[in-house]
């Protein structure tokens, strides 16, 4: 019996997670759960990092005081942000600047210095002003004073410092910046220069699995315990999350991490940059072993959340079963939404939305009922065009869709998924994070081969239900995918003009923010348990 340790932040609350490897199977045990909210100061919104350390001591303590032993630990986050230190001391700069700051809010200085194709050619990621080439370039502006003698640390690793890791960064959490090439898997100094930025302030880039230091001898002599290596696992949550996808050992398959935001997309062994891949808004981070996340972002949970909040708000008492009864009462395709709308995009009364969707789209009003099932019916949709899209880009046809996260215990979504698609979806584990953070620290202790025999231990750990397509309802769905994609062609892209604080697909193309509930310094409309519990569970979006 061997236990690991994993701290998986996501950004609105943290846990602390034992993971037990015994006779090739995992079991979990979540010791701590902590609020992770953004800080305003003198009207920039910061993350609290020094109380996230603590967070991240307390849940280590619980650990020691549950297991004895830890084999490792390690610590995976949402993406995009950084923490500066200096390179002497190791003091933080300052607070970490969060990815909602509206200091971002014009990409233009860094597109005047290196163009969005030219972004986009040299680090395959889709553009988001939040990334963190958009951040340091501001920060810089801003502080310059903050860059020198420093280094830079993304969020994950910065936190596994203060428990006494390395100076190093990890790849997959890189790759997302904008600062990388997926080509070298190392820094894109050719966009470091280009955009301004120092090259001093950057780590030696590691690829997960790698030892990076230890728990520091005074947090372990204030613990009793021996000393606890620190792993650099996947540390972008959803490159952990798709380390513990239960691939079929062979055929083509692609997969959806879901949560706020469902991430559709295919593991590749290089980069694919095109101008057909960046016209449709696909993304190139990194993942295991060199390997490449090829995907795009789809809006997931988040419907349904701020639906069922709405009308929670209002009297009523609805959790997300409840949601699933009512969209089976309904008639099917009787409404069709485009679920990556920005109108949809900021907190606000949802079902009204909805409902001016609908109407302006000639299909009238639905009641509450239809609303639902016209969220699930869309959603199916929208991932058959999303898995469409995928396979006309990489020439391929995928034989089954692998579905992991929170939203996969959505049983009626997961159905109509497959029936849309036309192929089986293979549905969880809900617990994707973490098992791919505790599969790759085993990995690295030497107790489970490699990824593919990680893959059979979720497989033999953790309940998988799989979905086969109903022909007649797939025919369906075939017959009304051309009336879908007119509905969202002829109202999307240009609706809802308002500034909102969130992210959403502009004329161009291209995903930008738009500010979200005051940008974060307001308190989220979710309490903690809703935000990383139930259906809406699972990887964060990107950022």
């Amino acid at each position: 019996m061997s236990h690991y340790l994993a701290f998986d932040l996501g950004a609105s609350s943290g846990r602390a997670i034992l993971g037990t490897l015994e006779n090739g199977k995992l079991s979990f045990q979540e010791l701590h759960r902590f609020v992770n909210a953004p800080t305003e100061i003198d009207g920039s919104i910061y993350w609290d990092y020094p109380r996230l350390c603590e967070e991240l001591k307390m849940g280590l303590k619980k650990a020691v005081a549950a297991a004895g032993d830890l084999r490792s630990i390690a610590v995976d986050t949402w993406g995009v942000d950084y923490v500066l230190f200096d390179k002497n001391t190791g003091k933080m700069r300052r607070l970490p600047y969060h990815y909602r700051d509206h200091r971002t809010d014009d990409p233009a200085p860094v597109w005047k210095k290196c163009s969005k194709d030219e972004l986009y050619s040299a680090t395959g990621i889709q553009h988001m002003t939040l990334n963190t080439v958009f951040q340091l370039c501001a920060h810089m502006k801003e502080h310059p004073e903050d860059f020198e003698n420093s280094v830079f640390l993304p969020i994950p690793d910065a936190l596994a410092f203060a428990l006494g890791g390395e100076f190093t960064g990890e790849y997959t959490h890189a790759s997302p910046s904008e600062l990388l090439d997926p080509r070298t898997c190392q820094w894109n100094w050719s966009v470091i220069d280009k955009v301004g930025l120092p090259r001093s302030i950057f780590p030696a880039l590691v690829m997960p699995g790698t030892r990076g230091g230890q728990v520091s001898a005074s947090i372990c002599k204030e613990l009793g315990c021996g000393p606890i290596p620190i792993i650099k696992v996947a540390s972008h949550d959803t490159a952990s999350a798709v380390a513990a996808v239960p691939a079929p050992a062979s055929g083509e398959w692609a997969y959806i991490c879901t949560g706020t935001w469902a991430l559709l997309g295919a593991e590749l062994k290089a980069p694919f940059i095109t101008a057909d891949s960046q016209h449709e808004n696909f993304t190139n981070e990194g993942g295991w072993n060199h390997s490449i996340r090829f995907l795009t972002n789809i809006m997931g949970s988040w419907l349904f959340q701020e639906t069922r909040r709405n009308w929670n708000e209002a009297g009523r008492d609805l959790s997300f079963g409840d949601l699933e009864q009512m969209a089976l009462k309904a008639e099917p395709f009787r409404f069709f939404i485009d679920p990556n709308d920005r109108s949809f995009a900021a907190p606000c009364d949802m079902p009204e939305k909805i409902r001016e969707f609908c109407r302006a789209t000639g299909q009238g009003t639905p009641d509450d009922v239809q609303l639902v099932r016209a969220i699930y019916d869309s959603l199916a949709f929208y991932f058959k065009t999303g898995i469409s899209k995928l396979e006309k880009l990489l020439g391929t046809h995928y034989q089954a869709l692998n579905i992991v996260g929170g939203g996969t215990q959505a049983k009626l979504l997961m159905q109509l998924t497959s029936d849309a698609a036309g192929i089986p979806v293979i549905a969880g584990p809900v617990e994707a994070t973490a098992a791919g953070n505790i599969i790759v620290q085993a990995i690295a202790s030497g107790e489970i081969a490699d990824l593919a025999a990680g893959r059979q231990v979720v497989r033999d750990s953790f309940e998988v239900v799989r979905y086969q397509p109903d022909a007649e309802k797939a025919r369906r769905f075939a017959e009304l995918l051309p009336r879908f994609q007119a509905l969202t062609n002829r109202y999307g892209r240009h609706v809802c003009r308002r500034k909102k604080r969130f992210f959403y697909t502009g004329p161009d193309g291209d995903l930008r923010r738009a500010p979200l509930y005051a940008q974060g310094r307001g308190a989220s409309p979710y309490p903690a348990s809703d935000q990383q519990s139930g259906p809406d569970a699972g990887p964060r979006p990107r950022g």
